[in-house]
């Protein structure tokens, strides 16, 4: 597996911080720190708890990436479908779906109503 290009990783970053601000208001800030073709994402709450959240796998392209969501009870990550049923999507999907598990939000599983 191939690691991604810088400019995907700013990407990444960004796109995650955005949803943060705009869907995860509890958490102070997110954190990305890449291994290889992984991307590991933190939250950090305001109180200075640093919550893993899950590790997500780069495949060539920076809109669709693997999911692994963090175990606290392994303390490591598992590969795991997101709630639209793939073991790949969005970034953000992938973060609402963390949030949702640790932040317990379980809007976060709801598909959006139009």
């Amino acid at each position: 597996m191939a690691s991604p290009p810088e400019s995907t990783k700013i990407s990444l970053r960004q796109r995650l911080q955005a949803r943060a601000r705009d869907r995860w208001p509890t958490l102070a800030s997110i954190t990305t720190r890449h291994h290889g073709a992984f991307a590991y994402v933190s939250g950090h709450l305001a109180d200075g708890t640093v919550l893993p959240l899950c590790r997500l796998r780069y495949a060539g392209s920076a809109t669709t990436w693997g999911f692994a969501a963090y175990l606290a009870s392994r303390d490591g990550y598992e590969n795991s479908i997101l709630p639209s049923g793939y073991p790949a999507g969005t970034p953000e999907e992938a973060l609402d779906c963390a949030c949702g598990l640790y932040l317990d939000d379980a809007t976060a599983w709801q598909p959006p109503t139009n």
